[in-house]
């Protein structure tokens, strides 16, 4: 299959192919890995390769709604048997799982076929994709800069026309921050509609999930109706709607009440263009006949960030410990950064923890008392356009002071010098809107509607109350329908392939 042809459809389209007889499986994997190699030099999106497994199980045949369409997943949380999980690490890129995730499974059920892992950073810790086992995977729309994080090398490989759509999760803004990076469809679904595990059934005290990046919503709807559903190991069972989720992306949203909101909430600076692409998407709105007008929730988003810290940093350090038990790994198999926030985390008393982890009821509550007035909340998903890789590496002085927490363990001193504050600014200043659906556990999608002009892309977010993954469905359909983004390629497109970049790594260093 010609690549111009096989970018011209989404996964849906793809799976119509071969049920068709239009095309073979073995065509669309040859197409994909195709594309894969002629793009990957430059972007450094997966990290690693499961081309013979692919194969293997095209042979044996494949059914479901999306039987025979390539795919990726992420390198995070997001098991196969046998395989090693490297969740960005040294430390655990050669050690295989013991058996796949029930969302691997969903995926395999419904006929995806899985040929790699992408590149995430050092356990999905930063909204960038840049570790240092593997190199940074850049973006397609300009390979200075970052395709965001921590789903960056999904996201990358979607925009380049690699695969229609890829797996991915999100624990403060990891499907939505790549997809506002990378021209994308990113929605996060709400808190237990898309189940974890067999391992752990709640990370992150539920703020996280698994979900998909795409460059349609009928393929974020269709993938969701694959993904949704409890299991039977789960914490408990959560309602899907009677109708599906395709069927609510096919159908038109009711006049909505959309509240919107462009300051950052945490107080740090805001791009003009970020302030633009709400501004822009209001006016879109509102000529689709919605009532938008500004607003605020009401939530403390500063305190909020602070406490969203404090479960990171902690959740760090279990992490490291674990992996030491788990491979016997010392301390110098992790990336310095993620020893510092550990040590950070260690530093929390349990008392602290426990009421920092109760206030998140709060922020529910005054969430839900917002979306009692407004349907939606409008903010943009990242304060900026995507950064320049390296831009937001550890600045000197923080590293200084990292080297004295560490020598010394006195990270709570930390706390009373303002450090936690700078690390607030230095963590989430780029990305300050996306933490409040994960604490709150509110679906929320990145659409985008808006390029700078310099030429790269800008998503917006929605946010919806419990159970509104049907209303953001049908409003960036939408929204789809009123400006179209499918066709919109990145510059990184020429049927001859691409120059390699010397600072470029291939695979774990």
């Amino acid at each position: 299959m010609d690549y111009s042809e096989y970018r011209r459809h989404d996964a849906v389209g793809l799976a119509e192919l071969v049920v068709t007889g239009q095309v073979s499986a073995d065509d669309l994997l040859d197409t994909a890995i195709a594309r894969l190699e002629q793009v990957e030099p430059t972007l450094n999106s997966v990290v690693r390769r499961l081309d013979d497994r692919a194969r293997a199980r095209v042979r044996e045949g494949v059914d479901g709604p999306f039987a025979g369409v390539p795919f990726l997943i992420k390198d995070l949380g997001q098991d196969i048997a046998g395989i090693p999980t490297s969740s960005g690490s040294r430390a655990l890129a050669q050690w295989p799982a013991e058996e796949n995730s029930v969302i691997v499974d969903r995926w395999l059920d419904a006929g995806l076929v899985v040929f790699g892992k992408t590149n995430t950073p050092e356990f999905g810790a930063k909204g960038i994709t840049e570790p240092e086992a593997f190199g940074p995977t850049r973006n397609p729309w300009d390979p200075t800069r970052t395709p965001g994080g921590s789903s960056g090398g999904s996201a990358a490989a979607v925009a380049a026309g690699v695969v229609p759509a890829a797996g991915a999760s999100d624990g403060g803004g990891s499907i939505r921050i790549p997809a506002a990076c990378c021209g994308l469809l990113g929605l996060k679904p709400g808190r237990g509609l898309v189940p974890t595990g067999p391992r752990g059934g709640e990370p992150l005290h539920g703020a996280a999930t698994n979900g998909v990046i795409t460059r349609t919503v009928r393929d974020a709807a269709a993938l969701l109706d694959v993904m949704a559903g409890p299991h039977a190991a789960g914490p408990y069972p959560v309602a899907r709607p009677e109708r599906s989720y395709t069927d609510s992306a096919r159908t038109a949203p009711a006049r909505l009440r959309i509240g919107f909101a462009a300051a950052s909430p945490i107080g740090t600076p805001v791009d003009p263009e970020a302030i633009a692409a709400v501004e822009d998407a209001a006016a879109l709105l509102e000529e689709l006949g919605h009532h938008v007008e500004p607003a605020s929730t009401g939530v403390d988003e500063r305190r909020l960030a602070e406490d969203f810290l404090a479960m990171w940093f902690a959740t760090a350090a279990a992490e490291i410990d674990e992996t030491r038990r788990l491979t016997g790994a010392g301390p110098d198999a992790f990336e310095f950064d993620t020893r510092i926030i550990a040590e950070l985390g260690r530093s929390l008393s349990a008392p602290d923890y426990i009421e920092a982890h109760a206030r998140w009821a709060d922020y529910s509550r005054q969430l839900t008392e917002f979306h009692e007035r407004y349907d939606l909340l409008l903010t943009p998903t990242i304060a900026g356009p995507p950064v320049r890789i390296g831009e937001l590496a550890t600045p000197r002085w923080m590293r200084a002071v990292g080297k004295v927490l560490l020598a010394t363990r006195t990270a709570w001193i930390a706390g009373r010098a303002g450090f936690i504050d700078r690390l607030v600014d230095e963590n989430l200043g780029r990305t300050p809107y996306t933490q409040l659906a994960n604490i709150t556990g509110r679906p929320a999608i990145s659409v985008p509607l808006y390029w700078t002009g310099a030429g790269l892309p800008l998503g917006v977010q929605f946010v919806a109350p419990l159970g509104g993954e049907p209303t953001l469905l049908a409003l960036a359909a939408e929204l789809e329908q009123a400006r179209p983004w499918f066709d919109r390629q990145p510059p990184l497109a020429p049927a001859n392939g691409l120059p390699a970049q010397a600072d470029q790594p291939s695979g774990l260093r």
